[in-house]
């Protein structure tokens, strides 16, 4: 085995950022957090780059979308689990916009479908 994929996850709820934080850590995964959407740019710049970035959607001020159209549009490809309990239906499409290398998944999760879409996106790459 080589070495753990670093992940990247930001959420302003702090009880979810563990959840999801201990949950991938516990797969193996070498789990970096964040509170918010300027966090998860400013931490993509000073510690990147991450093999995966696992974000919420509704974060104050630059919610988890438009942070990741920012950096796509700086040219950071890395796949991403967009993570949201809002029931919009242009969400998905605008996942999928982020290319086929990005996973919506809807609040509440169960922590399989977690583990088996980080591992999916860490996987394909290698």
């Amino acid at each position: 085995m080589g070495i753990p994929s670093r992940v990247l996850v930001a959420d302003d709820d702090a009880d979810m950022l563990d959840a999801v934080s201990d949950a991938l850590t516990g797969l193996g995964f070498n789990v970096a957090t964040v509170e918010s959407g300027a966090g998860l740019i400013d931490r993509l710049a000073s510690d990147g780059p991450f093999d995966l970035i696992v974000t919420d959607i509704s974060m104050p001020w630059m919610d988890g979308l438009k942070t990741l159209r920012s950096i796509r549009t700086a040219g950071v490809t890395t796949p991403v689990i967009v993570m949201t309990a809002l029931s919009d239906e242009h969400i998905p499409g605008r996942v999928q916009a982020l290319g086929a290398n990005a996973i919506l998944l809807q609040k509440p999760f169960d922590l399989d479908e977690l583990s088996s879409a980080a591992r999916r996106l860490t996987t394909s790459g290698r």
